[in-house]
């Protein structure tokens, strides 16, 4: 996720908004918090907690109808995302006219959004039966209140039923793949044991699963055989760890491909037309040379050593698709930021010429069912997702989807500008740098210097984006605040070396980029080191704890969402199934070294080093990171009588996906800004 900057404008005063305020119709009761201080003679500090339907917070005050006012039009900015072809020429999509994100059928360019589901809960993974299926429709995953334990159901297009594939219970099923002929559907699913994540296929006709995969750890499948007798799968340890393989699905032989070096990332496996040739995504080393990123490398095993076909790119391949004739090839790099679409043709590899697109980022993308056209969802700072059509033969670009942006003007948002800084090691000599999108607000008042928020990405292995974010937007535009975003070391997309230099007991050199960031900032004119602010969510929310406590001083203010606050408790308390992939990145907490480094550098154990304002927002139902972590960080800090904003939904998981659950916490950390950022003096 990425964000952006437009015009200054006039805030209400504090006082105002405090006028403004409106009482919510809620449930309260009064709540004084025990602390470790107490027995130091210290005061003990009230928690005011309210209740109201599914959300309970502590110590939020009223949100003013000001503020609401103002954040409604940015709330209500939506975007659209690319999910399939289906058989008649339509289009099927995903974006929110309500509560949650559903799936809509288009079937003209800029045509009516059909919404066909009408779930209580957002729609996940979507697999869309291909066009020479008997039954047309789609298989799609959802959970219950962001708990992750995604069932498949399948929509029927003909009769717009809707039918339970899975076993329906707490186990997680995912990754829907559908073989050419649409007689096969693949998935994976912890059914078995709930830990280990398996294959499964099912005979369409019949409704039978049986299992395929059961070596233990986390298996996907990725594509079928165009005979339907095989299918490719891969087993992730971490970001640095895959190794492929395929099943013969009639004696269900599993067999491992050699990966060079013995440990790689490869993903992105597709069969070609000929069923034996594939075409992968791979960082492999090749020849002996380190490689550094992921390229698209094609394989005959009847034609000796794999070519690499973006050798010449220095930047990750991160997707890729085939169409259904094996005439053409997309794939997309991520160049600093920046997505690049490539086409190629095939079998000859020979690149053709596409429509010129705006910078920014592509999602989602598939061929129609004749190979003609490709389908790709196109988001930029300045715009929101949106679908586009590409049509091969006349290298032309037809907007299939307009999203509507609250009414607001776009030539208001500010694009963010890529910049690099220094930081406190150096590479051949040099000093490391670190890059970030800067979010500036147009039309500074001369004489005057921004505030700031520092925004950090989960992971830690994400990557922030260039992508339309409506909140930074408001940052900039209404609340005149500078928006930094940076990808410090463990951030995927500049190579395997930078990837990896935060692993297991280097965690804290992540947290000194940001120690660097603030020096940056405090060389900049226009921006104001004394009045600096940090948010992040998941590993986000971490490196949030981890910067208050390090830098106390430095950082006024900071909103932590669904954050770790010590690795050892987060490991123990993950979901089953996630806690072997989270080791392989932080460590090993039964080791005794590990868990000692752990104690050392978790925020819980350093919370009498936050001194200022921080505000904590979590899912109840979160697999991820349990609630827990967020309930002790605040208890911690409240015990060193720091003020605590906290806020937790009963309905969701890792992360806010109804909108009036992620339209209230967006509005409450506005109001955190306001009264703990903006101002002149702490």
């Amino acid at each position: 996720m990425t964000l952006r900057l437009p015009p200054s404008f006039t805030t209400p005063s504090l006082a105002t908004i405090a006028l403004a305020s409106i009482a919510l119709a809620c449930t309260f009761a009064c709540a004084t918090a025990a602390s470790a201080t107490e027995s130091a003679g210290l005061p003990r500090q009230e928690v005011l907690r309210e209740t109201q339907g599914n959300r309970i917070s502590e110590n939020l005050p009223p949100i003013p109808t000001a503020l609401m006012d103002q954040l409604n039009r940015y709330q209500n900015t939506r975007g659209a995302g690319f999910a399939g072809w289906l058989g008649d020429e339509c289009l099927l999509i995903t974006t929110r006219f309500a509560e949650t994100s559903q799936a809509h059928r288009v079937c003209a360019p800029l045509g009516m959004r059909e919404q066909l589901t009408f779930q209580p809960e957002p729609l996940g993974s979507i697999d869309v039966a291909p066009a020479g299926a008997a039954n047309a429709g789609f298989v799609f995953a959802r959970d219950v209140g962001g708990n992750e334990f995604s069932q498949l159901y399948w929509f029927d297009l003909a009769t717009r039923s809707i039918d339970l594939l899975t076993d329906g219970k707490r186990t997680q099923n995912n990754g829907a793949v559908f073989s050419h002929d649409g007689r096969q559907l693949a998935w994976s699913s912890t059914s078995r044991n709930g830990s280990d994540t398996d294959v499964w296929v099912r005979d369409v006709a019949t409704g039978q699963p049986r299992l395929v995969v059961s070596a233990g750890g986390q298996w996907s499948a990725m594509d079928f055989s165009p005979d339907g007798k095989r299918l490719l799968v891969v087993k992730y340890v971490s970001i640095n760890e895959t190794y492929p393989g395929e099943v013969d699905l009639a004696t269900g032989t599993l067999r491992l491909f050699p990966v060079d070096g013995g440990k790689a990332a490869v993903h992105g496996f597709r069969y070609a037309a000929d069923g034996r040739s594939v075409y992968y995504l791979s960082d492999e080393d090749v020849a002996g040379a380190t490689s550094e990123f992921t390229t698209l490398r094609f394989h005959d095993p009847a034609g000796g050593a794999p070519v690499q076909l973006s050798s010449a790119i220095a930047w990750d391949v991160e997707s890729v698709e085939l169409s259904d004739d094996g005439r053409h090839l997309a794939f997309v790099t991520n160049e600093d930021g920046i997505g690049k679409l490539h086409v190629l043709a095939l079998p000859g590899h020979t690149e053709i010429a596409l429509p010129p697109l705006p910078v920014g980022v592509i999602g989602g993308m598939g061929f129609s069912p004749d190979g003609r056209r490709l389908a790709i969802t196109l988001n930029t700072a300045t715009s929101p997702s949106d679908v586009h059509v590409i049509d091969l033969a006349s290298a032309s670009l037809t907007r299939w989807t307009r999203s509507e942006v609250g009414g607001l003007d776009p030539a208001t948002f500010v694009a963010p500008t890529l910049v690099r800084y220094p930081t406190f090691d150096r590479v051949d000599g040099k000093p490391r740098t670190i890059p970030a999108f800067y979010y500036r607000p147009a039309n500074l008042p001369p004489g005057r210097k921004l505030p700031v928020v520092i925004q950090i990405h989960g992971g830690p292995e994400s990557q922030s984006l260039p992508s339309f974010n409506p909140t930074a937007q408001f940052l900039a535009n209404e609340l005149g605040v500078a928006l930094l975003v940076p990808n410090v070391r463990g951030s995927s997309g500049y190579g395997k070396s930078y990837l990896r230099l935060d692993n297991g007991p280097l965690r804290e050199d992540s947290v000194k980029d940001i120690g660097a960031l603030l020096d940056w900032i405090a060389q900049q004119p226009e921006l104001d080191a004394d009045r600096v602010g940090v948010y992040g969510g998941s590993y986000g929310g971490y490196m949030v704890l981890a910067a208050l406590s390090h830098y106390p001083d430095r950082i006024r203010a900071g909103v932590d969402v669904v954050g770790i606050s010590h690795f050892g408790t987060f490991l123990k308390n993950t979901e089953s199934y996630r806690r072997d992939l989270r080791r392989a990145e932080y460590g090993d907490e039964r080791d005794p070294a590990m868990s000692a480094v752990f104690d050392r550098i978790s925020p819980l154990n350093n919370a009498a080093r936050i001194t200022s304002p921080l505000f904590v927002a979590q899912g109840r139902n979160d697999p991820r990171v349990p609630y827990t972590e967020a309930e002790q960080i605040v208890k911690a800090v409240r015990g060193n009588q720091q003020p605590v904003w906290y806020l937790l939904f009963n309905d969701e998981g890792h992360g806010f996906k109804k909108k009036a659950n992620a339209d209230l916490f967006g509005a409450a950390t506005m109001l955190f800004w306001q009264q703990h950022l903006i101002g002149e003096t702490r």
